[in-house]
């Protein structure tokens, strides 16, 4: 399943954010893949596409970064899934 994460950065703490990254890595459990990320120009947010079967894992990763950044946690599909989904209704 896919999940779009929006990862609002507390303030002045972009630095310490990639610090941590830089020194720690992602800090995913097994089972939270990565998939890509988007930061905004203001470095406030980042919006990450990630995978995994069970959402509890979410809970596992963010509880390293909660003292950095606040997240959202969005189930996702395709565009292409959500067009076929839609389809009979059209």
């Amino acid at each position: 399943m896919l999940f779009m994460v929006i990862e609002s950065f507390r303030e002045g703490r972009a630095p310490d954010i990639y610090r941590r990254f830089r020194d720690h890595g992602r800090l995913a459990p097994e089972g939270l893949r990565y998939v890509s990320s988007w930061v905004d120009l203001e470095f406030r947010r980042c919006f990450q596409l990630m995978e995994a079967e069970d959402e509890s894992l979410f809970r596992q990763w963010t509880s390293h970064w909660e003292d950095l950044a606040e997240f959202e946690v969005v189930p996702v599909r395709t565009s292409a899934d959500a067009a076929a989904a839609i389809a009979p209704q059209l």
